[in-house]
């Protein structure tokens, strides 16, 4: 399976799936495509030699230009891995149940435009929730809204930080994301 990487920001869950993945002939990292230039996610695609397609906002919506890469390159699974821009619906409407992304909460709880990393702990632990997790999820043109794939817990100790949750968050990310794209494999 040809998978395609798009991230914004440091490339955390980038460098973990590229790393998973490596070596193994059922899922090729085909491509990291990223809106930030200074993006860590392209100083991992560098180092394990994966081809870098730095896009535009108008790449997304205005141009065939990402659209006929990703097909060039056969991409069967795009893989939202840190990426902030709103996917658009001509987008979508091209790989249309193949794009997923994980989101840093249990969906549909702090989930829309602007919630994203730090936004949404502080929004758990300032609304002292009992539990908190991550969310797999099919994109569809509304932010957080697509089919639920799965979902994992963590529970919030009463003596959580910003920073312990973050932690808590990421190591269940790192954990599970080359789950669900394995998952796609028997498709």
């Amino acid at each position: 399976m040809r998978v395609a990487l798009f991230a914004s920001g440091k490339g955390t869950n980038v460098e973990n799936i590229i790393r998973y993945f490596n070596g193994k002939k059922s899922v090729n990292i085909s491509i990291i495509c990223s809106n930030n230039k200074n993006s860590g996610a392209i100083l991992h695609a560098k180092n394990y030699q994966i081809p870098v397609f730095l896009l535009k906002k108008n790449d997304l919506s205005m141009s065939n230009e990402l659209v006929n890469k990703l097909n060039s390159n056969l991409i069967e699974l795009v893989v939202l891995a840190g990426f902030l821009l709103k996917i658009p619906r001509k987008f979508i409407k091209e790989f249309n149940g193949k794009i997923i992304n994980v989101h840093p909460s249990l969906l549909p709880k702090y989930g829309g435009k602007g919630m994203y990393g730090d936004k949404i702990h502080k929004l758990v632990l300032s609304n002292k929730e009992i539990k908190t997790g991550i969310t797999f999820h099919y994109v569809n043109e509304n932010y957080d809204e697509g089919e639920i794939i799965s979902q994992y817990e963590i529970e919030i100790d009463d003596n959580e930080t910003l920073n312990s949750l973050k932690k808590k968050i990421s190591r269940e990310e790192l954990l599970n994301y080359p789950k669900i794209i394995s998952s796609f494999l028997n498709e």
